[in-house]
């Protein structure tokens, strides 16, 4: 098949999506990006800049981003652009969480070390890759009400259904039956890992001269254990993604850190790399450390995104240098210490489109051309409905005319204009750094060099 970029010829199953990293040619996927949002950029507001790489703007996004991984960096894989974070979901509520996810058609997991469910996320993904979604975790589906059930069915095909218009076919998930195989199953997964600070090494591979070392905290061989702790407590065989949670430790442990996740991914137990929460000083780091070998940057930078804090500065420099950006968890900004005024007006517009704060944020950072990996817990009705609700399928709800929840070019300019920079250390959001690290409410991680 060919990608949804005219052109540039993809070699994949289409329904297999996450399978074997493809074989691509990178000059002509970067040439072809260009040119496709370039052509979009009438009909959005304020776009990034001239020369796309991994951020493209638009206004009907299908579900997944090209992204680089493979060895070296020189093939494509792709990411669901709607994931599900388990960040702060409380241990005895992920099990639930996760299988509610599944059911209504998210395959994108965000989980890390620092968030400490690991081992609950482990079983109904187990459950899920051998017996598929009614078989499988049919046990934590017993206590739910019909209702809830019938929506997070049609959240499903109505991003199976959205697929087919944007990506022209017509099998995206392996049916609820069980009838896929575990292999099917696995490879629509995409599993997004975060390494904490403390697994962060401090000493480079015996056989690189990139880096000095300056002590032994913590080894580089000792990385390359944290990983595949990670894949065999979850059972999946590799992971999809590997992102440095914080750059809160020093140029030698980041580098270092980020050497061991290359080779990683150059021997096939993690498909990508990325990094979360870096500004410009630690990703020119890499940039310096790869002698500008665009292929080895980060295919990911996930930070605090959002129309109040829309970091234009280090979103640039992913544009231009290829790095895709994925937007992290926004509950903080409706808090008492939130950005009123804006807040306000964003509550508005959501209600004139019909939809939630959350499913507008989200949706805005589809068409801005990002990756959002939105949360929501299970310990009420209204908890369980909104992971349907901010899934793809709740943000490109199916209707008889094709027709789904879009934002049009003059709503797009009211989120952008709420821009104020508001910083982490208003949002009391602890995702890859202490209390301690937070210096005062002018504190951003992405600042620290």
């Amino acid at each position: 098949m060919t990608s949804a970029i005219s052109g540039v010829a993809i070699l994949s199953s289409p329904c297999n999506a996450n399978a074997d990293v493809e074989s691509i040619d990178m000059t002509a996927f970067n040439a072809a990006r260009s040119k496709s949002s370039a052509s979009q950029s009438s009909s959005l507001s304020s776009p990034i800049t001239k020369n796309p790489h991994s951020i493209i703007p638009s206004m009907d996004p299908s579900p997944y981003l090209s992204i680089r991984g493979g060895r070296n960096g020189s093939s494509s894989i792709r990411i669901p652009r709607v994931g599900y974070s388990l960040y702060k979901t409380p241990p005895e509520q992920v099990q639930r969480c996760l299988s509610l996810a599944l059911r209504c058609g998210v395959r994108h997991f965000d989980i890390g070390t620092n968030y400490k469910t690991n081992s609950q996320v482990a079983k109904p993904l187990q459950q899920y890759l051998n017996n598929g979604i009614l078989s499988g975790l049919k046990g934590y589906y017993a206590d739910e009400k019909q209702e809830l059930l019938d929506i997070l069915d049609a959240t499903s095909s109505a991003s199976d259904k959205h697929a087919v218009q944007t990506l022209g076919y017509t099998s995206k998930l392996p049916t609820m039956d069980g009838s896929a195989g575990r292999k099917q199953r696995r490879d629509e997964l995409f599993i997004s890992h975060k390494l904490s600070n403390d697994e962060q090494s401090t000493k480079t591979n015996d056989n690189s001269s990139t880096l000095t070392t300056l002590n032994d905290k913590t080894s580089y061989v000792e990385v390359k254990r944290s990983v595949k702790k990670a894949i065999s407590e979850l059972g999946v065989g590799y992971l999809d993604m590997v992102l440095i949670h914080s750059p809160l430790t020093d140029k030698e442990r980041r580098l270092a850190t980020y050497q061991a996740l290359l080779d990683l991914r150059n021997s096939g137990f993690v498909k990508s790399i990325g990094v979360c929460n870096y500004g410009l000083g630690p990703l020119k780091e890499i940039q310096e450390m790869v002698n500008n070998v665009v292929e080895d940057l980060p295919a990911i930078n996930q930070l605090e995104l959002s129309p109040f804090n829309m970091h234009k500065d280090v979103v640039e420099y992913c544009d231009t240098n290829g790095i895709a950006v994925a937007c992290s968890a926004w509950s903080k900004l409706s808090g008492v210490n939130g950005p009123a005024e804006g807040w306000a007006i964003l509550a508005d517009l959501a209600k004139a489109k019909g939809v939630t704060k959350a499913q507008l944020l989200v949706r805005w950072a589809l068409q801005k051309g990002y990756v959002c990996v939105p949360r929501s817990g299970s310990a009420s009705k209204v908890e369980r409905i909104a992971i349907a609700e901010n899934s793809y399928g709740g943000v490109n709800p199916a209707s008889d005319d094709g027709s789904s929840f879009v934002l049009n070019e003059d709503e797009m300019k009211i989120l952008d204009s709420l821009d104020v920079g508001y910083k982490a250390g208003k949002l009391g959001r602890r995702d890859g750094w202490d209390d301690a690290d937070v210096t005062d409410e002018s504190w951003d991680p992405t600042e620290f060099v």
